[in-house]
């Protein structure tokens, strides 16, 4: 696809790769500050160029429905669409400055995913749709070759590159970063309605898709959000889409703000299971996030931290029941 559009007429492009939709005068570089106009066409500064790689357990995501105890090459580049002011990878989310002296293609990407014994490449850290050019160029190689491809990802994609990800994407994990569409728009930069929008898509492309929600204690953790939260889930996306409720930690420009308590994740695992959700997880605090069978309960994978330490899996479905547990297996 082409990442950009030209407008008859103007002398702008307007950049396809997010919801912010940047019309891109000569020169001019995106919200994002990695994508600008240079002769007419729409440039990823950032293509080729990663700031940061590991090897992760897929877990760590947090993917907890594909290919469990697997590891993932995850890399991310600078840049964000989003101003989140908890922002954990804000070093690099918020800075522009293109380090060129690191050059990895997509080949040698695949080949490091490979030479390392990943299961998958993950594109995170930073927000990936603002490379989505590089990211595909990796993922088509990658898949050809037997990987799975994962986005991390703030949920800020346009429906067009939506329609392109199915050809070459496997997974995401989306933010749901809170229930309230001005905290989205004035404090985070992005949109609450473009996110909810972007996860129907996704769910619908066939992508496995699982959700996370940062809670914030004063922020966006009241029982009517979190119902709210919880309802949209299970009624629009569907009740066997992970929730990944993950405690807040001090961090960027919200050092002075607390922890998120255990039992403020506890009572949103309450509320979540009882919109009848099948999978809902607690993260960043110490206790298990064990998988079950929705029907007859059977403990189907046990983890500790980001360890598998039993799956009890059969072919995708539960050894009791035999019932079919959705996710990505093989």
């Amino acid at each position: 696809m082409q990442y950009y559009k030209t407008t008859e007429g103007k002398d702008k492009i307007t950049c396809l790769l997010c919801r912010h939709y940047c019309q891109l005068k000569e020169g001019q570089v995106g919200v994002c500050g990695v994508n600008k106009n240079i002769n007419g066409e729409l440039q990823t500064l950032v293509y080729g160029h990663p700031i940061a790689l590991n090897v992760d357990p897929v877990e760590k995501k947090p993917l907890y429905h594909l290919l469990p105890s697997s590891t993932a090459l995850s890399f991310g580049t600078v840049g964000c669409n989003f101003k989140c002011p908890f922002c954990q990878n804000w070093d690099i989310s918020q800075e522009t400055h293109i380090n060129k002296s690191i050059e990895v293609s997509p080949e040698k990407m695949v080949d490091l995913a490979l030479q390392n014994g990943a299961a998958s490449i993950a594109y995170t850290y930073n927000e990936p749709t603002i490379f989505y050019p590089y990211a595909k160029d990796i993922g088509i190689i990658a898949k050809q070759r037997g990987l799975k491809n994962i986005f991390v990802s703030n949920g800020f994609e346009t429906k067009e590159i939506i329609e392109d990800m199915p050809q070459w994407l496997d997974a995401a994990n989306i933010d749901l970063k809170s229930w309230d569409d001005a905290y989205y728009k004035k404090v985070l930069k992005g949109g609450l309605e473009e996110v909810k929008d972007t996860l129907r898509r996704m769910v619908s492309a066939g992508i496995w898709v699982e959700v996370t929600t940062l809670l914030i204690e004063g922020k966006y953790d009241s029982d009517k959000d979190l119902e709210e939260m919880a309802t949209f889930i299970a009624d629009e996306l569907g009740y066997h889409v992970p929730w990944h409720l993950s405690a807040f930690h001090p961090d960027y420009k919200m050092k002075d703000h607390k922890y998120t308590a255990l039992t403020t994740l506890q009572r949103a695992s309450k509320i979540a299971k009882k919109a009848g959700l099948y999978y809902v997880y607690l993260g960043n605090v110490p206790v298990h996030g064990d998988t079950f069978c929705p029907h007859c309960d059977t403990l189907l994978i046990d983890r500790t931290g980001y360890s598998v330490t039993i799956n009890n899996l059969k072919d995708g479905h539960c050894p009791k029941c035999n019932r079919t547990i959705e996710g990505v297996w093989k």
